[in-house]
């Protein structure tokens, strides 16, 4: 195989689709058992038809755990990466194609911003009083601080059962980087929303009083996806008129107005297995990225699925993995060189994992 002997990610951006193909399988091949490739579900086709395994961030974390190999080739963003290098043992390496993947939910909350936020409330509530909560979806440093401060990490699936577990521990919850997660589970507890409030990270206080933040049974981050922050009530209403019997099945990361008027609510891996297992000739309109949906539609041709919105929007920095930064990294490999390992801090790590593993006890 002829590898670039720059190794300069400029070389790579003329390269056909076919010859792209062509060198990604080959290098895949020569790797063998040493690699594993992971496409998380919002990936576009011409890059997640080379993984090995396809799903949400935790479960392919889970999944490169679980392998061995030695390298692991994550096709997602960075945090999924700074996830599966959590929890993957000391001799494997966790590689993300392009660095720039990011998340900006994630962005939205920072370590030092959170640490402000939680001396703020502590000063009030009391830090025996309250538990954090972290989405799945945030920088391993905030998961190390949940691991720090008794709290935990959750992910959409579970995010309700989390919250619940917190709240049976103590008074309070601060949940963050995402909003909309945190209010739909916590509606879905029945928490009124007099005892909902929403932490703006730029206000003092958050914007909140003192007796709100004593009253409050849950903190919300103020942040969001850009994606699923898309999806309004009006476009429910409108495919409601206009098909008659259809099914609206949305991801929990939506606004709350979208989620109550939605047939469905819930992961990935729920709207996945939800629409796989409806019967024939159902027609559904789904609240979530468009890859993942069109995806769907190709893969249930008995079934008429539309996206929910009229506008497209990609997560865009998941879109920077492309076949090009693929191939890159994989023909590093072959000649011997890692290019774009994620590596997160020994301590930090401690603790994130900490976090992770209290939520796989429930």
């Amino acid at each position: 195989m002829a590898i670039i002997e720059s190794y300069r990610m400029e070389d790579y951006l003329d390269l056909s689709e076919e010859e792209l193909d062509r060198r990604i399988s080959t290098a895949k091949e020569a790797m063998g058992d040493r690699l594993l490739i992971l496409g998380h579900h919002y990936q576009q086709d011409d890059v997640i038809k080379f993984a090995d395994f396809r799903g949400d961030s935790l479960k392919l974390s889970q999944e490169a755990a679980r392998s061995q190999r030695e390298f692991i080739v994550f096709c997602g963003v960075h945090f999924m990466a700074e996830t599966a290098d959590i929890v993957t043992g000391d001799a494997q390496k966790v590689i993300l194609p392009d660095l720039t993947a990011g998340c900006s939910m994630a962005d939205m909350a920072d370590l030092y911003n959170v640490e402000r936020a939680w001396k703020d409330i502590t000063n009030i509530a009391g830090e025996a009083n309250i538990l954090p909560v972290t989405y799945v979806n945030s920088t391993a440093d905030l998961k190390a601080f949940c691991g720090k401060k008794d709290g935990v990490v959750c992910t959409s699936s579970i995010a309700e059962k989390v919250i619940k577990w917190a709240l049976d521990r103590t008074d309070k919850v601060f949940f963050f980087p995402d909003e909309h997660l945190g209010r739909n589970s916590a509606f879905k507890l029945g928490i009124p929303e007099d005892e909902i409030i929403v932490w703006h990270r730029d206000a003092p206080l958050g914007g909140n009083s003192e007796n709100a933040i004593k009253k409050a049974k849950i903190i919300l981050w103020n942040g969001f996806c850009s994606v699923h922050m898309l999806f309004l009530p009006k476009h429910v209403e409108y495919f409601r008129e206009r098909y008659p019997g259809i099914k609206i099945i949305v991801h929990p990361e939506c606004r709350r107005e979208v989620v109550a008027i939605s047939d469905l609510c819930g992961s990935t891996e729920y709207i996945i297995k939800t629409v796989k297992a409806a019967p024939p000739d159902t027609v559904w309109a789904v609240g979530t990225e468009i890859n993942l949906v069109n995806r769907l539609r190709k893969e249930q041709p008995d079934k008429t699925i539309f996206f929910l919105s009229p506008t497209v929007c990609l997560c865009s920095t998941m879109y920077r993995i492309d076949p090009q930064h693929l191939c890159w990294v994989l023909e590093n490999l072959v000649a011997g060189k890692v290019v774009n390992q994620v590596i997160v801090p020994d301590e930090e790590k401690r603790w994130a994992k900490i976090a992770l593993e209290r939520m796989l006890t429930l």
